[in-house]
């Protein structure tokens, strides 16, 4: 519930971070750790967490980004969080992550960075980083 006792729309966590796809270290805990405590300070639920090995450039060829335009296509969450636009697409990849965060807009889908230079108390949407590229 959130403080309103309005039931809260479920949120996907999206965890891209460490390169060995079988066994996640420091960095896909520190991802998942900080996406759990983002989410529990705004009253959001996460319905699930999506992983993906990092490394490929392009979240359409990654399963789990897969997964999680699935969810949103079927209308299961109206946000999507991860850590930093990197997660997304590398920064030698911006045209990526434009496209991909571009999608979820149209859709109704806000992005929210869980990193803390990156997010704030009132929330936050990748389009306000994006444009500033």
């Amino acid at each position: 519930m959130t403080p309103h006792g309005e039931t809260a729309t479920p949120v996907v966590l999206y965890v891209c971070a460490d390169r060995a796809p079988r066994a996640p270290g420091a960095a896909t805990q520190r991802a998942r750790t900080e996406g759990h405590a983002f989410a529990q300070e705004r009253g959001l639920t996460i319905s699930e967490v999506v992983t993906d090995p990092y490394g490929e450039p392009d979240p359409a060829q990654r399963t789990g980004w897969r997964r999680v335009r699935q969810l949103v296509r079927t209308g299961h969450v109206t946000e999507v969080l991860v850590r930093w636009p990197s997660a997304i697409a590398p920064e030698s990849a911006p045209e990526l992550r434009r496209r991909e965060t571009a999608w979820l807009q149209d859709r109704g889908v806000r992005v929210r960075y869980t990193w803390a230079p990156l997010s704030s108390s009132k929330g936050d949407e990748s389009s306000k980083s994006d444009e500033a590229r």
